[in-house]
């Protein structure tokens, strides 16, 4: 499978103690498995289930995701700056396979 076209939009840099708020957005079908094609098949089930963040190996955030989700996901949150680090977004599917993107945070 082609890596999915991912969107992160965060700051680059931040003051230690410092909220910061965190975009994501994955370019994703999230095909529930209830939809029939064309000649009456049933459409395979094919959703992101889980995204993960870690920042400096800590996971901050994660979110179970369901059928019910939308096409192209987009999750805002926040987390606190702490030491310059990187910030590592896994998006993981039905079958397991993984997107994953980093993208680093610079704490003054």
């Amino acid at each position: 499978m082609a890596k999915l076209p991912t969107r992160i939009v965060m700051p680059t840099a931040a003051k230690r103690g410092e909220a910061i708020e965190i975009k994501t957005l994955i370019q994703h079908v999230m095909e529930t498995g209830f939809r029939r094609n064309d000649v009456g098949a049933i459409v395979p089930r094919d959703i992101i289930t889980t995204l993960r963040v870690t920042y400096g190996d800590v996971e901050v955030f994660q979110a179970d995701l369901q059928p019910g989700t939308a096409a192209n996901p987009f999750v805002t949150f926040w987390t606190i700056a702490t030491e310059t680090g990187d910030l590592v977004f896994t998006w993981t599917d039905t079958v397991g396979i993984a997107t994953i993107e980093t993208r680093r945070l610079t704490v003054t």
